[in-house]
């Protein structure tokens, strides 16, 4: 698990792109031996990279003005069926006149198809989502300022007051990196700390995640399994998964692949999977 002065040494990594075992130390007010094991236990779950005394952020490989994690195009192509049968079943959720949260992901995105029918009001910090239920739908949007994400498609806000902080929602849907028995698993920092603040304005949090996000285990700790109401996966969870999750008070909802002639494990070539079947 990854404690506080972990997190810490993460975020710290993510502003200044790479740091001293020294400066490490002054800021985060530890040993140098313990700033040198937390580099260790960091880099064998691929989350830094060590240097000749020191550490860097993984996020320097990646284009500038990045965040950690694989981009959405290449998210969205991956379970393609699995993740348009758990969208289809998350939108059914949603009633008409309700206010609900909708984070940005892969998964979550599927669902805007499903709710050009409805009328709701959706807060969201994906700018996909945003565009096309304004194009498709009826539904009142909402989204945050800040920064944009081209290759994760969100807006992240850097600041506790943003235009959706006064929203209160009846669910939030979120799609994430990983799902473990310690909770929801992220990939970078600066999710972690929008998303949490989304949490705390609905009443009830609805996460949607293929089978394959349990097989993770490295990342962020997001929030325990106790803040979580419902899981929608699909039929390739395993029994012992669900078995977990139900211990933990959490429903669980099953679903199988939306369509027969897609399945199959892997990554799928095109954006149009997001479509909704005929």
């Amino acid at each position: 698990m990854i404690n506080k002065r972990r997190n810490d040494l993460l975020k710290l990594l993510a502003d200044r792109q790479s740091a001293t075992v020294h400066q490490l130390v002054e800021t985060l007010d530890a040993s140098p031996s313990t700033i040198r094991r937390d580099i260790s236990w960091l880099a064998a779950r691929h989350l830094l990279s060590r240097t000749r005394g020191g550490a860097r952020t993984l996020q320097q490989k990646k284009r500038l003005g990045s965040i950690a994690g694989d981009s959405f195009e290449q998210n969205v192509r991956c379970n393609a069926e699995r993740k348009l049968a758990i969208a289809r079943r998350a939108a059914a959720m949603c009633g008409d006149g309700e206010t609900v949260i909708i984070n940005g992901g892969s998964t979550t995105f599927m669902m805007a198809d499903f709710l050009a029918g409805k009328s709701l009001k959706i807060i969201t910090n994906s700018f996909m989502m945003a565009e096309h239920l304004l194009r498709t739908s009826q539904n009142e949007v909402v989204i945050p300022g800040g920064r944009i994400y081209r290759d994760q498609n969100v807006i992240l806000s850097p600041f506790d007051n943003d235009a959706t902080g006064d929203q209160y929602a009846s669910k939030m849907f979120m799609s994430v990196y990983g799902l473990s028995m310690l909770g929801l698993v992220e990939s970078d920092p600066m999710l972690i700390r929008a998303e949490k603040r989304l949490i705390g304005q609905a009443e009830k949090l609805i996460v949607m995640v293929d089978s394959s996000k349990f097989a993770r285990r490295a990342g962020l700790i997001l929030c325990s399994l106790k803040q979580v109401h419902t899981v929608v996966t699909d039929s390739g969870v395993s029994d012992l998964s669900v078995q977990w999750l139900e211990q933990a008070g959490i429903e669980v909802i099953v679903v199988p692949p939306a369509d027969a002639a897609l399945q199959g494990k892997g990554c799928k070539p095109s954006l149009r999977t997001t479509q909704v079947p005929s």
